[in-house]
């Protein structure tokens, strides 16, 4: 059966009212290309996209310390005693996910227009960053990045409360926000994987009529110029012992909904950030997966060590015959496996003693710090970042430190080549569709330039050397300016500072204050 419905396409002003309106029709029910990827029969998630998000999940776990969850492959190591021991992991993932976004924008990137401090342009640049939070999101994009392996910012155009308040409180402007990945399906142009023509964004919401409940896919197929609006019906076919639904089969589609809206923008309003990537396919690599059995193992060597020591805590003892009361029978009571005693034969022989084993935890220790080592190595992270290992800098330049942090430095480089690409993108866009949404303004569109910091704490000391060797022993700064950057004051704090000090001087020396001809 064919359908044949209208669907609006509009661009919204200012005020959220449709100011371009067109009637589209479909006369083959449902051929659009969105529905390639959503249409009825067809499950959701995307088989295609099942081991990506399958990674993502597992990832977060790792990253949050839940690796018990991720390795419980470990339980057949163990014996059925070791079994009810306690499962000890070391959260390293965690670590190398932290330290990549600290270095990357642990210090905030600054965001020029090219242009003079006070441009309009510059002046728009930073009303859209701060206005976006955008390096709280940045930061957030590069943590979930390093586990992830992609990370996704979407720009729309609307109100951050979806209307819940006033204009006035919650007006409407342009919006930079972070996008799950789990629920972003690009769309690759025919013969190159690597290049995204269109991003389908769609997430399942259950939705509740009384005492029935009912799944809907909410969808946005995002292409350039535009975005294609649709709903669809799903019935969940494989759920979980825990009642999670992990795939659902599309049954229908709510005609009614379906609607496109003209972006004026000739792009896609998301940009995708991989982690690292190669050149033939889109999807980012991330920091974990390649490390896994790494963490399993080290993980069970830790669970392994701590089953020695709990032996070793509490051993059974060995004691001579007839050391122990005996029953009618003559017999000896003692339970071994709830007192730990049993009595050994040849009483002038055996020496009451604690039975011990050598559990070789010499080597356990030696394996363990060798798996570390490995893993850092694996993950570009020297252990001078960690503070472990020879990480003495007693004595020792900001540029000597700077060398010994090389690999890390140079996988942070690495990263910050996609989030230079990405932001600059994201800000010509948000400009872009302010202007399609608002109107003329003030400002010329422009690509942004960022500078990135490289996330080590600056050595004022051999800076100034260099500064002094550069100029010729020159002053470089005034002493106003520093000290209301060495003391944090204000301008007006620092000119009383500076009156307080010359007011000091003249009392050292009044002859300062002599103007020739004076006293003669």
């Amino acid at each position: 059966m064919h359908y044949r419905w209208p669907w609006n396409s509009a661009v919204l002003d200012g005020d959220g009212r449709f100011i371009k309106s067109r009637k589209v029709y479909n006369e083959k029910g449902g051929e659009s290309s969105n529905l390639s990827l959503f249409s009825i029969g067809s499950y959701y998630p995307e088989p295609a996209h099942r081991d990506r998000i399958r990674r993502y999940r597992e990832n977060k776990k790792l990253f949050l310390g839940k690796h018990y969850d991720v390795f419980q492959r470990v339980q057949k190591k163990l014996s059925r005693r070791q079994n009810e021991l306690l499962y000890i992991s070391t959260n390293l993932p965690g670590v190398i996910c932290k330290k990549s976004a600290d270095f990357l924008f642990g210090e905030q990137p600054t965001f020029s227009a090219g242009k003079n401090d006070n441009s309009n342009e510059q002046l728009a640049i930073e009303r859209l960053v701060e206005g976006n939070d955008l390096h709280i999101l940045n930061y957030e994009s590069a943590l979930s990045n390093a586990y992830r392996g992609d990370s996704f910012y979407k720009i729309r155009y609307g109100q951050e409360f979806g209307g819940m308040v006033g204009k006035e409180s919650d007006p409407f402007r342009v919006i930079i926000e972070a996008q799950n990945p789990e629920y972003v399906f690009p769309e690759t142009a025919p013969g190159d994987a690597n290049r995204i023509i269109a991003y389908h964004i769609a997430y399942p919401v259950l939705v509740k009529h009384g005492d029935f409940e009912d799944w809907l896919l909410t969808t946005e197929s995002h292409y350039p110029g535009r975005i294609v609006y649709a709903k669809f019906k799903l019935d969940p076919i494989v759920v979980t012992v825990d009642n999670e639904i992990n795939e659902w089969r599309i049954s229908a589609e709510l005609i009614s909904e379906r609607r496109e809206v003209l972006t004026g923008v000739p792009y896609l309003l998301v940009v995708h950030v991989p982690n690292y990537a190669t050149d033939d396919c889109w999807e980012g690599i991330d920091d974990l997966s390649e490390n896994k059995p790494l963490f399993d193992e080290i993980n069970h060597r830790l669970s392994q060590i701590a089953s020695i020591l709990d032996k070793h805590a509490d051993p059974a003892m060995a004691v001579p015959a007839g050391t122990l009361g005996e029953d009618e029978q003559g017999n000896p009571i003692f339970r071994v496996g709830v007192d730990k005693v049993f009595e050994v034969m040849g009483k002038d022989e055996v020496v009451p003693q604690y039975i011990t084993w050598d559990g070789q935890l010499q080597a356990a220790f030696m394996e363990l710090d060798k798996l570390v080592k490995l893993l850092l190595i694996n993950a570009e992270i020297p252990e001078i970042a960690l503070g472990s290992g020879d990480a003495g800098t007693s004595g020792a330049s900001g540029l000597a430190i700077k060398w010994r942090l090389n690999s890390i430095l140079a996988k942070v480089n690495r990263k910050r080549q996609y989030y230079n690409k990405a932001l600059k993108r994201v800000l010509l866009i948000t400009q872009l569709l302010e202007i399609a949404c608002k109107g003329s303004q003030d400002y010329e569109v422009t690509i942004p330039k960022v500078k990135f910091k490289d996330g080590l704490p600056d050595d004022e000391t051999e800076m100034a050397n260099i500064m002094s060797i550069r100029t010729g022993g020159k002053a470089t700064i005034s002493q106003k300016s520093a000290l209301m950057w060495l003391d944090d004051l204000t301008e007006e704090q620092a000119d009383v500072e500076l009156k307080r000090m010359q007011e000091e001087d003249a009392v050292a020396d009044p002859s300062i204050f002599q103007q020739p001809g004076d006293g003669e």
